[in-house]
């Protein structure tokens, strides 16, 4: 907290000064915080959901962790003001720009993250030879991937409570729960702790079905979406969430929390369970991967629908927006 106080004082003290310095035109803040008193127009990119969630601070509370949850509600009150120092906010989906504005009672823009397909699918090296062994071994499963670090608002919790119920679904089935994290503490970035997640993998009887692949470089993730049969989501906070945009690309059907950004992102390329009800979690998951049709009809329209986020797209329309507030002419839309 001490550093983030730091630099925040750093900003709003020296900052204006450097941005006058610069004879800049437009300035586009990208971490969520905003100048109080910017020198020129400003454009606020705001994108964590976490500051909104009332599931989150429920769960710090719930965990004991009191600390993270005081801090989040200090960085909030700064989120919430920098919403209103900015000239245009703008968040990565009408979904979460419509939270920021009830949040507020402020206008939010929203602009779609865009997504690389060349970039993502171009490297065919080798897995590293830990993760290659791990999915060797999960081989003849069926095998549902989950792509993230471990943290809280992810709510791996009711995704592990979701695999025996949804073993039950799929008698004779061997599944296989793939993570690409692993459950020990130093495993993850951030101050998230793991023993109670991996005392309740213990608990429910699912080591065996769960595998940790650890942390995968992104230039071969593609690999492990196109080696498995489904991706599942259970978070209860999100912005947009490039994991599931990477599974349609790779053309994976998707089983998601029923959260109006995942709905923005997804369409009908998933399929949407509440997002604390593990049986409904299994039962949608079991409806997928027992249909061979459903299945194949997922996967398509996830491929489609994931043509619908470019980078180029992003870039201009964030263009066109500070052009905007600098007093030039908006460029020619990209269709």
């Amino acid at each position: 907290m001490a550093g983030a106080a730091g630099r925040f004082w750093f900003e709003q003290i020296h900052l204006p000064a450097l941005i006058r310095k610069a004879g800049a035109d437009v300035l586009i803040s990208a971490g969520n915080f905003a100048l109080r008193k910017s020198p020129v127009p400003q454009v606020l990119l705001s994108g964590n959901s976490l500051y909104l969630s009332e599931d989150f601070r429920g769960d710090l509370r719930s965990r004991g962790e009191y600390s993270m949850w005081l801090d989040t509600l200090a960085r909030a009150s700064v989120a919430k003001r920098s919403v209103l120092w900015a000239d245009c906010t703008v968040s990565p989906t009408r979904a979460f720009a419509d939270q920021l504005q009830r949040w507020t009672g402020k206008a939010v823009a929203a602009v779609h993250h865009g997504f690389d397909h060349e970039l993502f699918f171009r490297e065919q090296g080798p897995l590293p030879a830990d993760v290659r062994r791990k999915l060797d071994w999960a081989g003849d499963c069926v095998r549902i991937l989950h792509v993230s670090h471990y943290n809280y608002f992810r709510n791996f919790e009711t995704l592990f409570r979701a695999i025996p119920l949804l073993r039950q679904k799929l008698p004779g089935k061997k599944i296989r729960l793939l993570l690409t994290c692993k459950l020990r503490e130093g495993e993850n970035p951030g101050a998230y702790k793991t023993q109670a997640a991996a005392a309740l993998v213990e608990r429910l009887g699912i080591g065996a079905e769960v595998v940790e692949l650890g942390a995968v470089p992104y230039r071969v993730l593609h690999q492990v979406y196109r080696a498995c049969d489904l991706y599942v989501t259970c978070s209860y906070a999100e912005t947009f969430a490039h994991p599931l945009v990477e599974a349609m690309a790779s053309g994976l059907p998707v089983v998601a929390s029923d959260l109006a950004v995942h709905r923005e992102v997804c369409e009908d390329a998933a399929e949407y369970f509440p997002r604390f009800n593990s049986s409904a979690l299994a039962e949608r998951a079991a409806e997928i991967l027992a249909s061979g049709d459903l299945w194949s009809s997922k996967a398509e329209r996830a491929r489609i629908r994931a043509r619908a986020f470019r980078w180029d797209k992003h870039v201009a329309e964030i263009v066109d927006l500070l052009r905007r507030h600098s007093g030039l002419q908006p460029a020619r839309q990209i269709a």
